[in-house]
């Protein structure tokens, strides 16, 4: 199986086109206010409609209002939603749309319970946990902590960049990779030598891994 790859954080147009023709699957938008990486509804409509097709949109929320969340899908072509905070799984089903939770892995992360209790989500992103920030650290953490089989498919994110996403998939075996600050210049400007490097490094991956 071809592991995925999401790139997360846009801010600019060219970046985004730039990552589609390397043949990114998915590209993220944030929506949320504190981080560098927030966009308004105007610039992401700008980046959605200059992309190609067969890239999909992912808006990324934390802990957002409904109303703020559906303003954003009634405005904005989004294919996917992502939950970056402390969602229940009410909240995250309520729009009818396909959705992503993420988890901050620790220790005593409990992901079997979470495949059961996120079971319609399209995918659980596990990143790594930090007691103030909600991802985009940079951090990785343990891959030891992923189990073997899991019931919903697996993104991978936290601390991956070119130099370790070819061991990220042989190790983990995952549906795919997230990756946002492992690819930037700087905070919201992606690096287009670090797209293409981190791409090529998952596919790396996946030919020793077939």
């Amino acid at each position: 199986m071809r592991t995925r790859v999401k790139i997360c954080g846009f801010t600019r147009v060219e970046d985004a086109v730039y990552a589609a023709s390397l043949g990114v699957d998915a590209i993220g938008l944030v929506f949320y206010p504190p981080s560098p990486r927030n966009v308004t509804i105007n610039l992401a409509n700008d980046i959605v409609k200059a992309l190609p097709a067969f890239v999909s949109v992912v808006a990324l929320f934390v802990d957002e209002q409904e109303a703020q969340v559906r303003k954003v899908l009634q405005q904005v072509q989004v294919d996917c939603l992502q939950f970056h905070g402390d969602e229940s799984p009410d909240a995250c089903r309520i729009y009818g749309k396909r959705y992503i939770k993420a988890v901050r892995m620790r220790e005593d992360t409990d992901v079997s319970k979470l495949t059961k209790d996120y079971y319609d989500a399209d995918g659980l992103l596990l990143d790594a946990y930090h007691p103030s920030a909600k991802g985009g650290t940079g951090s990785q953490f343990d891959w030891g902590l992923i189990p073997k089989y899991c019931q919903l498919p697996v993104i991978l994110a936290g601390g991956l960049d070119a130099s370790n996403a070819k061991l990220a998939v042989e190790q983990t075996r995952p549906y795919a990779l997230d990756v946002s600050s492992g690819v930037e210049a700087e905070k919201g400007f992606k690096d287009k030598e670090k797209m293409a490097a981190f791409i090529a490094a998952v596919h790396q991956g996946d030919r020793i891994i077939s």
